[in-house]
């Protein structure tokens, strides 16, 4: 992914995070895992048997992410890695961070991130819209050159789930609370550089306008069909720090056939880690 003239950026102060507590995989308190792949068993996976199960969405974003060799990324609630993963496969020498609230989660993370190698990938423990006190993190913002999320979006006063940790990562604290990262994770991207989110097609326009008040704006909107003629049901959401340029609708993905298997352009994405276009 490298091109001519291209000036890869060093990894600078990304260990700079200081860790708040070690990470005991063999903890019995930390939950048990399972083992699965990621882009057809490119990238193993570990994440927590019960609770929250990484859907579609991490690996969508990350395909999505207009991200160059040596680019600095930042995720919002990172989960267990699969979206940094699988842009750090994709694009290289990506560096990036992962901002994530549960400290299991968090943990599970840097085993996953350790487990294939990917050594420029980080975890910071956080509740957004806070941010750690580290380097990358100046008052002004700006130091990555992108940054993406796939934001809690159960309304606050909807049924709580059993499970804590899926609680956690699905359900919307406040009214504002997309708003809220917008404004927290669009502050660290440098000019020009984009913020993704990706959201129930419900929301899509909660996101917009909470972009374009926070200064992002040459916002696209890329929907995702679960079949032909079906209405879309995830869209990401996608604009550019200090842009004025219009709003646009992307062509969008179909991702399954009548039959329930993937389109062919679903899976070169799911499975083999291809660029969004």
């Amino acid at each position: 992914m490298s091109g001519a003239g291209m000036t890869v950026k060093p990894k600078d102060t990304i260990d700079e995070v200081p860790p708040d507590q070690a990470c005991p995989g063999d903890n019995p308190e930390y939950g048990t895992t399972t083992v699965g792949s990621l882009l057809d068993g490119r990238i193993r996976y570990r994440q927590f048997r019960q609770g929250y199960r990484t859907g579609l969405e991490p690996v969508l974003m990350a395909a999505h992410v207009p991200a160059r060799a040596g680019d600095r990324v930042l995720e919002g609630g990172c989960g267990a890695g699969a979206g940094l993963m699988c842009l750090a496969h994709r694009v290289a020498e990506v560096t990036g961070l992962g901002l994530e609230r549960d400290s299991r989660t968090a943990c599970l993370a840097e085993t996953n991130f350790a487990d294939n190698g990917f050594d420029r990938l980080h975890v910071a423990r956080t509740t957004l819209p806070a941010l750690p006190a580290a380097a990358m993190f100046p008052s002004e913002g700006g130091w990555f050159d992108h940054a993406f999320a796939n934001p809690p979006w159960h309304r606050h006063d909807a049924t709580a789930s059993p499970d804590a940790r899926r609680d956690l990562a699905r359900r919307v604290a406040s009214a504002d609370t997309i708003a809220a990262w917008v404004r927290s994770l669009g502050r660290q991207v440098r000019h020009r550089g984009t913020l993704t989110l990706a959201l129930p097609a419900a929301l899509h326009d909660v996101a917009v306008a909470s972009m374009r008040d926070h200064g992002i704006g040459g916002i696209t909107l890329f929907p995702f069909w679960p079949k032909a003629g079906r209405p879309a049901r995830i869209v990401l959401v996608q604009g550019r720090i200090g842009s004025k340029g219009d709003a646009a609708v992307l062509p969008g993905l179909i991702l399954h056939e009548d039959d329930g298997r993937f389109t062919r352009q679903a899976a070169s994405v799911l499975r083999d880690g291809a660029p969004l276009a």
